[in-house]
C-alpha cells in the first residue's frame, strides 16, 4: 500500500449500523482512476463483496458524497452504495446480521485501476449496540426474546420488535436512540413444524414490557414486518396496551397458520395457491400473487378487525413488493378505516422499494429463500430507490413512536 495515499472514513471509522459515513480519498494523482472495493463477512461465514470504478479530480481527491461511480456494482453518485452493494458470489444470499453483541465489520480498499495493487485500506465497525445499553436474554413463561435497555433513569418508551425470525438488529438499534425494545419472533422453529401460534404469547411480552421499571406507563408500541405485521395487527385490535402500531410490508388478514388466543381460534389463515407463484430467470420466485384474496369469501374468516383498535397506525407499503401484495393491503385497510370513520392511521408508500425494508446502509438484498415458504423469493425493489426508503423509513419509525408513545 502507498505510504502517501490515504482513505479516510469520516466522521469516524466505528460508527453505529444505521448512521452513513463519508468516504474520502486523497493524494492520488490528478484525475487517476481507481477502483474502490469493500468487503464483509457475515454471521454464517458468507463473504459480500462490492466495488466501483472512480476517477479522482484535479486535485488528486475521490468524495463518494459528490463523485458518481463510473461502473461497478452501481453508477451514479452513491456516498454508501459500497455498503448496500455488497453481494455474495452465489445468488440468493442474504446478509445474515441478526446479532447484537458483534459489529458489523466491512473493509474498504482503493486499488490502482490499471495495475491493480492496493493503494489504502481502511475498516469500517458498525456497530448495533451502543455504550451503556443492556442486553437480556429473556425466557420467562411464554416469552422467549432479549430485552435491550437504555441507559439511564428513563422513563423511557417501549416497542415490542416482533420479528418473523429470530433478530436483534432493530431492537438494539431503537435501544441506542432512548427506547426499551424487546425483541421477540412469530417462528422459532421452521415453519412447517408449526401448526397455530397463539396471540397469549405476545401479548405476554407486552405485559413484561410494562412491567420494566424504566419504562413509562404510556403504552407500547408494536414494530413488525412481513408475518408479524398481521400479528401486530391482531395485537391491536385485542390488546389495549398497544397504543402506536408500525406495519411494514404485510398482509390486512391472518395469514400462513391459525391464530389462536386463550386456547380458542380467533381466526384461520388465508389460503396460499402454489399454481400462482411466477418463477422467474434468476431461479427466484413472486410469491405476491400466492396469497389468496382476504376479502374472498372463503377468507373471511381471516380478516383482522383493525377498525376495533384504539392504537395508532403506521401502514408501510413497498410498490414494488414481490412477496405480498402489500400496498392492496395497505389501501384496503385505509379504505376501511375511513369508512369506519377513523383517524388512527397514517399511510407512507415507497414506488422503487421491495419486500425487505430495514434499518439503511445494510447489503440489498433481492432474493433469498423466504422462510416461510419452500421458495427463493424475489423480494423486488431497485437498489438504490429501496435504499433511500430505508432511509427514509427508519427515521419516520422514531418519529412515529415518540410522537405516540409519549
Amino acid at each position: 500500500m502507498s505510504s502517501q495515499i490515504r482513505l479516510r472514513l469520516m466522521p469516524r471509522a466505528r460508527c453505529f449500523f444505521d448512521e452513513p459515513v463519508q468516504v474520502k480519498v486523497t493524494r492520488l494523482r490528478s484525475r487517476q482512476v481507481v477502483t474502490m472495493r469493500a468487503r464483509s463477512t457475515d454471521e454464517r461465514g458468507v463473504v459480500f463483496s462490492s466495488l466501483a470504478t472512480y476517477r479522482a479530480d484535479d486535485r488528486g481527491d475521490v468524495d463518494l458524497n459528490r463523485q458518481p461511480s463510473l461502473g461497478g456494482s452501481y453508477v451514479g453518485v452513491e456516498p454508501m452504495g459500497l455498503l448496500w452493494s455488497l453481494k455474495a458470489e452465489a445468488l440468493h444470499q442474504y446478509f445474515e446480521k441478526g446479532k447484537s453483541l458483534k459489529p458489523h465489520v466491512v473493509t474498504i480498499s482503493v486499488h490502482d485501476e490499471e495495475e491493480g495493487r492496493v493503494l489504502a485500506e481502511a475498516t469500517n465497525e458498525r456497530l448495533l449496540l451502543g455504550d451503556g445499553v443492556t442486553r437480556l436474554p429473556v425466557n420467562e413463561g411464554n416469552i422467549n426474546g432479549v430485552l435491550f435497555t437504555p441507559p439511564g433513569a428513563g422513563p423511557f418508551p417501549a416497542v415490542l420488535d416482533l420479528n418473523t425470525f429470530p433478530s436483534e438488529k432493530k431492537a438494539a438499534l431503537l435501544a441506542n436512540k432512548g427506547f426499551v425494545v424487546l425483541a421477540l419472533c412469530v417462528f422459532n422453529v421452521k415453519v412447517n413444524n408449526t401448526k397455530e401460534i397463539h396471540l397469549d404469547h405476545f401479548r405476554d411480552g407486552i405485559d413484561f414490557l410494562q412491567r420494566q421499571p424504566k419504562v413509562s406507563g404510556q403504552g407500547v408500541g408494536v414494530l413488525s414486518r412481513s408475518k408479524a405485521a398481521d400479528i401486530a395487527l391482531s395485537l391491536s385490535a385485542f390488546v389495549p396496551a398497544v397504543k402506536a402500531c408500525v406495519w411494514i410490508n404485510g398482509c390486512n388478514a391472518n395469514t400462513i397458520v391459525p391464530l389462536y388466543d386463550k386456547n380458542h381460534q380467533i381466526f384461520s389463515a388465508t389460503r396460499f395457491d402454489p399454481s400462482s407463484v411466477i418463477h422467474t430467470e434468476s431461479g427466484a420466485y413472486i410469491l405476491k400473487f400466492a396469497n389468496a384474496n382476504p376479502l374472498a369469501e372463503e377468507n373471511k374468516e381471516s380478516l383482522i378487525p383493525i377498525e376495533r383498535a384504539k392504537a395508532q397506525f403506521l401502514f408501510v407499503a413497498s410498490e414494488d413488493d414481490m412477496c405480498w401484495d402489500s400496498k392492496a393491503y395497505m389501501d384496503e385497510m385505509v379504505e376501511r378505516l375511513k369508512r369506519h370513520e377513523k383517524n388512527n392511521f397514517e399511510s407512507v408508500c415507497y414506488p422503487r422499494a421491495g419486500h425487505m425494508l430495514e434499518p439503511p446502509y445494510g447489503p440489498y438484498c433481492r432474493s433469498c429463500p423466504a422462510g416461510t415458504f419452500p421458495y427463493r423469493a424475489l423480494w423486488g425493489g431497485e437498489p438504490s430507490g429501496h435504499v433511500a426508503a430505508e432511509v427514509h423509513l427508519w427515521q419516520k419509525v422514531q418519529e412515529f413512536f415518540r410522537a405516540h408513545l409519549r
